[in-house]
């Protein structure tokens, strides 16, 4: 017969290799269908063969032979008169097979059908490609860069699909070239402007706990959970991590022997530093971990309002601050509770102490002596003890006692 050329619409659908050969053969069967209905006004009595393979098709029409004269469906029946001229042999009651030649559609309809057939075809790639990274929401991928436009950058996968990477969502120290492998996390897929549009992620806290899953098994294996991630991009990240088995040190797994573990993946969120911190469900030693690196003198917790004052040493506490207020503020986001950070001031004045020795100038050696036998090394231990308690429990007079203790204090009020 004389076949459309469908040869580069049946080489559309062979490229699409995930679209599945019953998916195809409908697609087909509708768009030749819908042409039978527009030039005989039904599509009952005919048979739409499609060769996916050879890229041309037959359409078949039934009809049955009736007396002459006695047709009433033209699409259903035909007179013995006519049938005999196609085979002598038939009789009446037979069913007549007559190939339908496409031409005899018109090449006005012959091109809308190549239309409306290449419009279908992309529609079942678009959807195969959308349901395809629905799918891997949530999972690392490999692109390889294509474009580097100011606002995102367009990374195209093994089969050529586009992805593309925000600006919003890169690390704000990346940097792409044309041709560079780059992973990211696929954060989401949404059709715009009839198009599949697959945004990733490399800042998303995902892409750090897929990361950690690749290089740690014990995450992988589920022995060792992520509990919750935090970050500030490029900057720092907090991971909390629970152990199922007492055997593991989860903070140990993850980091690996000498950082071996951590340290790829540092590598690839550009130096992020991050934390590793064993979660607890113990407030005051969440925020305590939390606060990584500095090291916490006390706390006070209200947990009805979920309100922590930490109390630390002077230098500790820009640690706790950190460089723009990054790790108190992701310390907040891990432990849930809004944290202020102040100078320990009583530890300050009560770790702060001068040793007896050091006023042999001013009070006599012996004086020394007998409050050195009682107890007392250093200044403030003599200042803790009332006046009352130095006369009873050493041999000085209570004027004595007195010179020393004034004596002491100047030295403190100095500061």
């Amino acid at each position: 017969m004389a076949s459309i050329n469908l040869i580069e619409s049946f080489t559309e659908f062979k490229e699409a290799e995930n679209i599945d050969r019953p998916t195809l053969m409908k697609v087909l069967e509708d768009v030749f269908k819908t042409l039978l209905r527009k030039k005989y006004g039904s599509d009952e009595n005919f048979d739409v063969i499609v060769n996916t393979e050879k890229g041309d098709l037959e359409i078949l029409r039934r009809r049955t032979i009736v007396t002459d004269g006695e047709v009433e469906d033209d699409n259903a029946q035909i007179a013995y008169s006519e049938a005999i001229l196609v085979e002598p042999d038939y009789q009446v009651g037979e069913d007549l097979y007559e190939e339908v030649e496409i031409l005899d559609f018109g090449r006005r309809a012959i091109l809308a059908a190549k239309q409306t057939l290449s419009a279908r075809i992309g529609d079942l790639k678009k959807n195969i490609l959308v349901k395809k990274y629905a799918d891997r929401v949530g999972e690392i991928v490999t692109g390889e860069v294509y474009q580097v436009w100011k606002k995102e950058v367009l990374l195209l996968d093994d089969e050529r699909n586009e992805l593309i990477l925000p600006k919003s969502e890169q690390i704000p120290t990346d940097y792409f070239k044309k041709g560079e492998n780059v992973r990211a996390v696929v954060k989401k897929v949404e059709m715009k402007n009839n198009a599949p549009l697959i945004i990733l992620s490399r800042t998303h806290p995902t892409f750090l706990a897929k990361l950690l899953e690749i290089e740690v098994p014990e995450i992988f294996d589920g022995l060792i959970v992520i509990k919750k991630i935090v970050r500030e991009p490029g900057e720092r990240a907090k991971v909390a991590v629970e152990s199922y088995d007492d055997r593991i040190d989860p903070v140990g797994a993850c980091v690996g022997m000498k950082g071996s573990r951590i340290h790829g993946i540092v590598r690839e969120l550009r130096n992020e530093n991050i934390d590793i911190i064993n979660y607890t469900a113990n407030i005051q030693l969440l925020i305590q971990r939390a606060l990584t690196p500095a090291r916490i003198s006390r706390m006070e917790v209200d947990n009805e309002n979920k309100y922590a004052s930490v109390f630390l040493k002077a230098d500790q506490v820009s640690l706790a601050i950190g460089k723009k207020g990054v790790n108190i503020k992701l310390a907040c986001e891990l432990t849930g509770y809004e944290i202020d950070v102040f100078r320990d001031e009583e530890q300050e004045q009560a770790e702060y102490d001068i040793d007896l020795s050091e006023f042999s100038d001013e009070i006599e050696e012996w004086i020394l002596d007998e409050l050195k036998r009682i107890g007392c090394d250093t200044a403030r231990s003599v200042l803790d003890l009332t006046v009352e308690e130095l006369v009873r429990r050493s041999d000085l007079e209570e004027e004595t006692v007195k010179d020393v203790r004034r004596i002491l204090q100047e030295e403190f009020d100095k500061e």
